[in-house]
């Protein structure tokens, strides 16, 4: 088995990333964006049982009437631009 360095930020970096994408271990995660890489661009891999659990809740959130309409992004969207651009100029 080979090792690969990582700084300490990098390491920690990737070890949320690993945590939060529901993989047991930084070498899992590692190992699987290599793999995914050398393999041909298949997304499967991203689609953990966690991920695929937030996206059906999601649906489910939408179909129940919480989700917005795009003129209603918009609309926040405009906001939040208008107030940054007066808090910073």
């Amino acid at each position: 088995m080979h090792q690969i360095n990582l700084n300490d930020r990098l390491y920690q970096d990737v070890q949320r990333r690993a945590a939060k994408a529901g993989f047991a271990s930084v070498d899992e995660y590692v190992a699987d964006l290599l793999q995914g890489d050398l393999e041909d661009e298949n997304l499967d891999r991203f689609f953990t049982p966690e991920r695929l659990a937030h996206i059906d809740r999601a649906a489910a959130s939408i179909a129940e009437g919480h989700g917005l309409t795009m003129e209603q992004v918009d609309e926040e969207l405009a906001k939040r631009r208008e107030e940054w651009l007066r808090q910073n100029g």
